[in-house]
């Protein structure tokens, strides 16, 4: 039996429950608490700290590369992509704008796509593509040059079965732990609670009051229920099209003299690493085996880290086998659908989701949940 105290004030009927503490949870609570400051606001999780896609990717700021672009306009349109990069493109900026560069390790290093010898795309219709996807990128980036073929790097950089190197100066990496660590503590100096290890089993409207049932000893009421549990949706919202995506990643020892930093991507995005100081940090694969990786299960698979660690010996570091160990492998859950756009929306009245970031959560977040606060509001 909780006392009096505690009815009063941790337990008391709330403005709004927010589900979920990822990126894409503390940012909502952020921007609800930027217009009204005085709303009574309680973060729920079920884990210790946020395990799903938050803590658990490659620390990319993903602006997008040409090839997976080109991909999403023709499955999208034009007008759907463009509106997606535009997203990520004002997120990237936000984060700079709100959290200093040395508190989350954020830099603006640029990135690269490679293309190997395939015939998938050929050189011409590469320059074709470059020049075609500048034009639009334009009025967004206020740049002429978004991409740019950067073939001169190739054999600086040591890399296998690569034929050409698209440059962009957009892409970025941060510290995601340091970045989550920092919106926790931005959003609980506003005044925001966080009840961590509780799960929302159910929840139900009775007049102007959401009952959430919770895995512990005790029920939460709130005026207005947010969900942005991504990947984990759809226990409490079945009828959403979300598909979880295991996302895997490795990470090597330091590498004497690695000849390049940066982030890369290759094959639509489905392969990406970049450098963690002198460590390569390396993920992806999901793409040969996307039955398997159509889960939650948060453990690492030998299929898919077995291709990573041949993709890392092929392409990324052919000249340096035997000078590194794997020191570290795990996987995040991100969410997918039959489309990419992100799902905001008010699901029945007072109830709303933020969900399916289609593993861009670290761009997108700054913006749909501005979208989200401004729809609650």
């Amino acid at each position: 039996m909780m006392s009096i105290w505690e009815q009063e004030t941790f337990y008391s009927p709330q403005d709004i429950v927010i589900v979920g503490s990822g990126f894409v949870g503390l940012w909502s609570a952020f921007q609800l608490k930027r217009r009204h400051p005085k709303l009574k606001i309680t973060i729920v999780d079920r884990g210790i700290i946020p395990t799903g896609a938050s803590t658990r990717n490659a620390g990319f700021a993903c602006f997008g590369s040409l090839s997976e672009v080109i991909y999403d306009g023709q499955t999208m349109g034009t007008e759907k992509m463009l509106h997606l990069v535009e997203m990520r493109f004002k997120g990237l900026e936000r984060i700079q704008k709100y959290f200093g560069d040395d508190l989350i390790d954020f830099e603006l290093c640029g990135g690269y796509e490679l293309y190997d010898h395939s015939d998938k795309v050929s050189s011409d219709q590469l320059r074709q593509n470059i020049e075609y996807i500048n034009s639009l990128f334009k009025p967004i980036t206020g740049k002429k040059k978004t991409y740019k073929l950067a073939d001169e790097n190739i054999e600086t950089f040591g890399f296998g079965n690569t034929k050409h190197l698209v440059k962009n100066n957009l892409e970025g990496y941060l510290h995601s732990g340091k970045l989550i660590q920092e919106l926790l503590k931005k959003v609980q100096g506003m005044g925001v609670q966080i009840f961590t290890q509780t799960e929302i089993k159910s929840f139900e409207s009775t007049g102007n009051k959401i009952e959430l049932q919770t895995s512990q000893q005790f029920n939460i009421s709130t005026s207005k229920l947010l969900i942005c549990t991504n990947a984990f949706a759809k226990d409490l919202l079945p009828n959403e099209d979300v598909v979880p995506a295991r996302g895997q990643v490795l990470l090597t020892s330091p590498i004497k003299n690695l000849p390049w930093t940066g982030t890369f991507h290759s094959d639509e995005g489905f392969y990406y690493f970049r450098n963690l100081g002198k460590k390569v940090l390396l993920g992806g694969a999901r793409n040969i085996a996307f039955g398997d990786e159509t889960t939650t299960d948060m453990n690492t698979s030998e299929l898919i880290q077995s291709h990573l660690e041949k993709y890392l010996d092929e392409v990324v570091l052919p000249h340096f086998k035997d000078k590194y160990n794997i020191e570290k492998r795990w996987a995040g859950i991100m969410a997918m659908g039959s489309e990419k756009m992100p799902i905001v929306k008010e699901i029945q009245p007072n109830i709303f989701c933020c969900v399916r970031m289609s593993g861009m959560g670290v761009a997108l977040a700054p913006v749909v949940s501005q979208q989200v606060a401004e729809l609650m509001l």
